[in-house]
């Protein structure tokens, strides 16, 4: 006969299991008065490391400009579109629209 021995997990020991898996958190509110429904909140939550979410294809953050520093901006891009709205307005000058 085998033993399991249950040692006592520390928050330390469950925080890093739950950020290395992953956990997902799902649940459903529903507020109705006589049957009719007022309103429903669906709540999904996943809760893991960055690199665990990366893995999974869940990088949104990446390209989002709220999160990106702000000297990671797209300089090159940007003065490119100066340039054509520049030369768009040279364009329309020499055409005598106003």
């Amino acid at each position: 006969m085998s033993t399991v021995e249950n040692s006592p997990s520390t928050l330390a020991d469950v925080l890093e299991r739950v950020l290395d898996k992953g956990v997902v958190i799902v649940g459903d509110i529903a507020v109705n008065v006589v049957d009719i429904e007022l309103l429903t909140l669906r709540l999904r939550l996943f809760i893991a490391s960055a690199s665990t979410a990366k893995e999974l294809g869940m990088d949104w953050w990446t390209g989002d400009p709220f999160f990106a520093p702000k000297s990671v901006q797209p300089t090159a891009e940007l003065e490119q579109l100066r340039g054509r709205v520049a030369e768009l307005e040279r364009a329309l000058a020499s055409d005598g629209v106003s």
